[in-house]
């Protein structure tokens, strides 16, 4: 994983690997997990905070987050994306402050705009009291000079549903009802204190136990590990690991685009707007901050992670299913019990490297061809694939897509706007297709390479693709043994399958 935070993911990296060593030696126990921290932080001298035992403090946090608990026993919340407490505490308090460039003029204008007070005379330049300061931000627009800098929190910036707050005492807080887990917090903040629960224990204990454990990787996995690493490298990986099997999730893409194109074709007739639902991210926004949009306009297909989860647990109904990819929002969606048949896990990338290193595997190039879904599935990773894969299953079914007013958006920011114009009824397309995180999944917090290179990478493995069409593939997968919807019930009749048109027909 390539980041501005390369020290504090080395950190995380050494934590996990350790973790799952002992995990695979049955282990976990606390003298040996201290006597971990221990050899992490051995001392006597502090490496990068004031002191060891902050150090160590911190080590304990991750190591209980990669055990898949959270890393403040204190803290009985159960979202995957939380806080170190003893790793926040080095960022200002205050969001405004005086800086150097002050010339503590006689106009006095930061003073004359407080409303709270908080604003006095120093010895050579103003002050902000901050137990006074309500940061409403008058003093900085009225300063002649801009010397007042508004101090904004990485964490705080990044979050796009105004979800973090902090207490007191300083220390970032997360607010679980707006948290939509979209994880953008995590690697913006230069302390490594926020992060998220990992569930990796869980399995490998599975694979101890002796499970049939299937992985299911990400559309954005191909170029995630370089441009001679295929989908066929990384199953063979996996399975020396320990995994029974590998699904790549892009036949579920072929499986959302299908049903979502049904529900388009469907819309598109009754004048009814719609929105995607690949993106767990995505569908917290609207379900947590547009509640009313979300019963209005949701696709009620599932994601692509569920249904391939659906269509290997309706093979093998013990079969313990793990989603692995750039997302963290999808752990979130591996916890949600509204889902039926969801993924029992959900791993990242550099989670899943760690294991591996775990057991001195390394993922190499193989001679071996691997491909279960189509081209358009592949490109769901992108921002722009999912509408693309759901008008391709249109003109399968006969369908003539042309007219189709499609919204693409892709970052927090873009997928908020799109929602309000949504709310207010000012949305002038017929279609959203969201995603929280920009240019889409292969753009997600725990890529495993800067995403320029991951893109020139993805590009050349998906040349060598075939170019099969999306109902095509999916006639050789028993789709009618599972539900395509969210509430369980599927109508044979309104099948996909049932409606494309043969290729020498179109």
């Amino acid at each position: 994983m390539i980041t501005n935070d390369k020290g504090i993911v080395e950190l995380k990296h050494h934590v996990l690997r350790e973790v799952c060593r002992l995990a695979w030696e049955d282990n976990l126990t606390p003298d040996s997990t201290e006597q971990l921290v221990h050899e992490i932080i051995p001392g006597p001298k502090p490496q990068y905070r004031c002191c060891i035992y902050k150090e160590r403090e911190i080590v304990r946090g991750r190591v209980r987050q990669a055990m898949g608990l959270s890393p403040d026993p204190g803290n009985l919340s159960k979202n995957v994306v939380a806080v170190i407490p003893a790793a926040c505490d080095d960022c200002p308090i205050q969001e405004y402050l005086v800086t150097d460039i002050c010339r503590f003029c006689l106009g006095k204008a930061c003073l004359n705009s407080c409303r709270f007070g908080a604003i006095s005379p120093g010895d050579t330049r103003m002050h902000i009291d901050p137990n006074k300061c309500k940061s409403c931000g008058l003093c900085a627009k009225a300063c002649p000079y801009g010397a007042i800098l508004h101090m904004e929190r990485p964490c705080r910036k990044a979050c796009p549903v105004d979800a973090i707050s902090y207490g007191e005492n300083g220390l970032c807080y997360i607010d679980d009802e707006k948290c939509i887990h979209c994880g953008h917090c995590i690697h913006s903040c230069p302390f490594g204190a926020i992060g998220s629960r990992i569930f990796a224990v869980g399995v490998i204990r599975k694979i101890k136990e002796g499970k049939r454990v299937v992985a299911m990787c990400a559309p954005a996995t191909e170029g995630q590990f370089g441009g001679n690493i295929t989908m066929a490298a990384i199953r063979s990986a996996l399975k020396k690991f320990g995994f029974a099997e590998m699904v790549e999730v892009g036949l579920g893409g072929d499986m959302t685009a299908a049903y979502e194109a049904l529900e388009w074709i469907e819309a598109r007739k009754e004048g009814r707007k719609m929105t995607t639902s690949c993106c767990p991210a995505f569908i917290s926004m609207l379900r947590h901050h547009f509640p009313k949009e979300y019963e209005l306009y949701k696709s009620n297909t599932v994601s692509p992670m569920v249904a391939v989860s659906r269509y290997l647990k309706s093979l093998d109904p013990d079969c313990v299913t793990v989603f692995i990819g750039p997302c963290i929002a999808k752990k979130g969606e591996t916890l949600n019990e509204f889902i039926a048949d969801r993924p029992d896990f959900a791993l990242t990338y550099g989670e899943i490297v760690a294991m591996l290193d775990s057991r001195n595997i390394v993922v190499e190039p193989v001679e071996e061809s691997y491909q279960e879904s189509s081209l358009f599935g592949k490109r769901f990773a992108g921002s722009g694939g999912v509408a693309e894969a759901v008008l391709q299953a249109m003109k399968e079914m006969g369908e003539d897509p042309s007219g189709i007013k499609l919204l693409q958006c892709s970052g927090g920011a873009e997928c908020k706007k799109a929602l309000t114009l949504l709310k207010a009824g000012k949305l002038q397309e017929d279609f959203v297709e969201g995603m929280m995180c920009p240019g889409g999944c292969v753009g997600g917090p725990s890529k495993h390479q800067a995403e320029a290179q991951v893109l020139r990478d993805r590009k050349a493995l998906l040349d060598q693709a075939d170019g099969r069409c999306i109902l095509e593939n999916l006639k050789n997968y028993p789709m009618d043994q599972f539900s395509m919807f969210r509430d369980g019930h599927i109508d044979p009749s309104v099948s996909p399958l049932a409606r494309a048109v043969p290729p020498e027909k179109e």
